[in-house]
């Protein structure tokens, strides 16, 4: 049994996340969409004011709170419209952080957990490949042993972080011929040699999030860096992706409440034929079914959150929270920037930015048509 969060202190931890957030963000968060990245101290910054990697273990400098202190973090960045930053934040988080948690060794953990808390590193994971998305059993980065070293080769694709990363987690192949069998993921100290980024990737949304090219060339990481067991990769992935998964739905929850809170607020100020553009049926229409949409995601999502908590979340009840939430927030983006009319489609209105947003949440942590087929498959079997 897992012990009741204290809804209170839960509370006073969101309002100390909201100040924050309204003191070291909100003043900045439009000149680093415009210059396409987030500066690399806002890490420290994060770090300092307690927002990063809160469910860490205390022996390891976190705080040791539970999973829902972590989702909040996301959720309000999320809520206030820096969809970039609750990403990669996620990802550094509620990714990265897990894995060290749940496979590393002590060793590897107290090399990096520390860090990550602080922000002194930034963690980022990488899978996808130009060839190779949702198929992870396609990657063709290569990792053979030499020695005491492993050679990595190989390149990556839409990575998270990848900019400002100070270690990433490398899925790679180590033995080609066993397909899932020969995936193993390392821990990359990204100073080593033979480690390069490329450009930081020009997107429709999110445009402040640091997403990233990686290369790997000839580059001889220690046999110490392999992350659990050599060819257990795949199975750990499979393992971690409900977590992401379900993090993406409550950040997908968030943005919807803070498109509306947006849209609510500028119809009741709005005049048209005469009126307030709160009073024509349409537009009250139009709310009652989002607001109707949030709600019964929001529930689904907690229930999940709950669930995760409890050691009971599966995969494909993950996928249903990510994908009802994720279509369901693209929705709400795109009804709610419909009623601001034309000035909806202007970036002076935020609105805006939240529809660009969220339209990259149905693709990253597994597409919709892949969260389909996983919860398929558990309902009918495989076809």
């Amino acid at each position: 049994m897992t012990t009741p969060v204290d809804q209170e202190e839960l509370a006073l931890f969101r309002d100390s996340v909201i100040k924050a957030l309204e003191t070291e963000v909100k003043p900045h968060y439009e000149a680093w969409e415009k210059s396409g990245i987030v500066p690399r101290e806002l890490w420290n910054v994060l770090g300092n004011a307690g927002m990063l990697c809160v469910d860490v273990p205390e022996e390891f400098e976190g705080c040791g709170a539970p999973f829902q202190y972590s989702v909040v973090v996301g959720e309000e960045m999320a809520r206030l419209g820096f969809g970039a930053l609750s990403t990669n934040v996620m990802v550094h988080s509620d990714i990265v952080a897990p894995y060290l948690t749940h496979i590393g060794n002590d060793e590897q953990r107290q090399q990096w957990l520390p860090k990550m808390v602080s922000g002194e590193a930034v963690g980022a994971i990488a899978m996808t490949e130009p060839g190779a998305g949702s198929d992870l059993q396609a990657i063709r980065t290569s990792a053979v042993k030499d020695g005491d070293d492993y050679i990595l080769n190989g390149s990556k694709t839409f990575i998270t972080n990848g900019q400002h990363a100070d270690m990433v987690i490398v899925a790679a192949k180590t033995d080609p011929s066993a397909g899932a069998r020969g995936i193993s993921l390392f821990l990359v100290d990204t100073s080593l040699p033979g480690y390069s980024k490329g450009r930081n990737l020009d997107k429709i949304g999110q445009h402040s999030g640091d997403t990233s090219e990686l290369f790997f060339s000839d580059m001889r990481v220690p046999a110490s860096a392999l992350l659990g067991e050599e060819g257990q990769g795949f199975m750990y992935l499979m393992r971690e992706l409900p977590r992401e998964r379900l993090v993406i739905g409550a950040l997908g929850v968030a943005a919807a409440r803070g498109a509306l809170d947006l849209t609510i607020a500028y119809a009741q100020e709005r005049e048209l034929f005469g009126q307030k553009l709160a009073q024509l049926q349409n537009t009250r229409f139009e709310i009652a079914r989002m607001e109707t949409e949030y709600r019964v995601n929001r529930a689904f999502v907690r229930e999940c959150v709950e669930a995760y908590e409890r050691g009971e979340l599966d995969a494909p009840t993950a996928s249903m929270a990510k994908y009802s939430a994720t279509e369901m927030q693209c929705r709400v983006a795109d009804g709610c920037l419909q009623l601001f009319g034309g000035y909806g489609y202007t970036t002076e209105y935020p609105i805006s930015r939240a529809f660009m947003d969220a339209r990259v949440q149905r693709i990253y942590g597994g597409t919709s048509e892949v969260m389909k087929e996983i919860i398929a498959r558990s309902v009918l079997g495989k076809a």
